[in-house]
């Protein structure tokens, strides 16, 4: 048999914790004595792993929340993620679960996932990190459709039994395909969950690693075992696990021992694959939920008490109609572009601070006065975060008190006070109509009173009436 191969993947992501009104991180008390979460995380984790080097011999996918957040913060560890980084590779821009948007919705966050690499890296991705996992067809020709070559799966996200140690090729029609990398079940539960495992990182390449590329077929031609875990693993999660991973992706040049293989990025292991088997996908599946894509969406067993996911899902849904249809109708009234979703796409330029919004402004709507370009600019602003409220992590906690899903909500409140300052409507009192539905299973507060909670953590005033 051929010599086997080890990639492992880290998916450093961090929620966006900004106030959308002033762009700075409030103070989180809990992740004392550091400002906020962010610190504490970078302090334990992001920062040790890139002094060390490790960033350079691992896959990654650096979540746009985080990259800009450290990009102001930490300039030097950020460095290092964008130029030691050989095999990163994009992810979906407000890791929202893509099975449950919207067409435009999961068009848009794969562009601005794209251009947020090409921005930061230097360079067009070929890979792109699902959020969770979470996959289906369309999502995969989304991807396809924009350029990506490959993406992470775990293994019972296909419809039939696969062995994880080669890539497969998902078929999309249309002439179109995908591959799909599957990471290794055991092994990365070994590193997430078992401290006595990771405890001596040789004898786990010799007495995990090792056997698992050796085993079965030995027609199989350079096999392949992937890790896949949550980047802070490595140092936040789990303390001492960041040295873990140096020596495991980077031993002791001057160790005259031969593990047996090799350290490969997963970019190396596409470009080199000939033919792949095919596989189909199970749809709307993910990594962190074994009920599909119910975790972001409704009931399932993951929650103790998930009544509250689907009304806050409807809610936001609700709210993302009504604002499109606003944005819709200004965009056919001003002269020149009239395609808000073409308009919204290229925003991201903003957003990432590459362009100025005057200059985007005036090149978009040329004939159109100050006035018209401010109220465009105001409604794309409030795209920005009505797709900012849809980000995952609202969904996935047992209860809507907790900072995540107040910090959608926030979202929702900035993109829904924008369109209703600009366009004189009053979605706001209707979203509250509809967040009072849902009720929060440990404090009784219903959906409307933790939206004015959240809107307090800010210092905002709360809704009229």
């Amino acid at each position: 048999m051929s010599r086997g191969r080890l990639a492992v993947h880290a998916h450093f992501y961090q929620p966006s914790r900004l106030d959308p009104w002033t762009g700075r991180v409030p103070v989180e008390p809990s992740a004392a004595p550091f400002h906020d979460w962010n610190e504490r995380v970078n302090a334990e984790c992001y920062r040790p792993n890139a002094e060390r080097g490790t960033l350079a011999h691992i896959s990654s996918n650096l979540g746009p929340t985080l990259a800009a957040w450290l990009a102001d913060a930490d300039p030097a560890t950020y460095r290092r993620f964008t130029t030691d980084s050989n095999g990163a590779i994009a992810q979906a821009f407000h890791h929202t679960i893509l099975p449950l948007a919207s067409a435009a919705d999961r068009r848009t966050e794969v562009g601005w996932g794209i251009r947020d690499f090409e921005v930061r890296f230097g360079r067009r991705p070929i890979g792109m990190w699902l959020p969770e996992t979470a996959v289906d067809l369309a999502t995969l020709r989304a991807l396809a459709d924009a350029g990506i070559a490959y993406t992470i799966l775990a293994p019972w996200q296909a419809a039939d039994g696969v062995d994880t140690r080669i890539p497969y090729r998902v078929e999309l029609g249309g002439g179109r395909s995908i591959v799909a990398v599957f990471y290794d079940a055991g092994l990365s539960t070994s590193v997430s969950f078992e401290p006595e495992a990771t405890a001596d990182a040789d004898r786990f390449a010799r007495e995990r690693v090792a056997p698992r590329l050796s085993a079965g077929p030995s027609s199989i031609d350079r096999p392949l075992a992937v890790i896949a875990t949550d980047g802070e693993l490595y140092g936040h999660h789990q303390q001492f696990r960041d040295l873990f991973l140096q020596r495991l992706v980077a031993p002791d040049p001057a160790d005259p021992r031969d593990r047996g293989f090799d350290v490969v990025s997963l970019a190396d292991v596409v470009a080199d694959a000939a033919a792949m088997p095919t596989i189909r996908i199970r749809e709307r599946t993910s990594w962190s939920c074994h009920h599909g894509v119910a975790r972001w969406g409704g009931e399932c067993a993951d929650a103790d008490d998930g009544r509250w996911k689907a009304p806050l899902r409807a809610a936001l849904d609700r709210l993302a109609g009504a604002i499109d249809a606003v944005t819709a109708t200004a965009f056919a009234e001003t002269p020149g572009d009239h395609d808000p979703d073409a308009a919204r796409d290229a925003y991201v330029d903003v957003v990432l601070d590459d362009v100025p919004a005057a200059d985007f402004a005036a090149t978009r709507w040329p004939t159109s006065d100050d006035r018209g370009r401010a109220r465009l600019l105001d409604l794309l602003e409030a795209q920005r975060w009505r797709l900012a409220m849809f980000a995952s992590d609202g969904w996935f906690w047992d209860d809507p008190v907790r900072p995540e899903t107040r910090q959608v909500m926030r979202a929702a409140a900035r993109a829904v006070r924008l369109v209703d300052a600009t366009a004189g409507t009053s979605l706001e009192r209707r979203l509250l109509d509809d967040l009072a539905i849902l009720s929060s299973p440990s404090r009784g507060l219903d959906g409307a009173a933790i939206y004015r909670m959240a809107l307090s953590d800010v210092g905002q005033p709360p809704p009229a009436g």
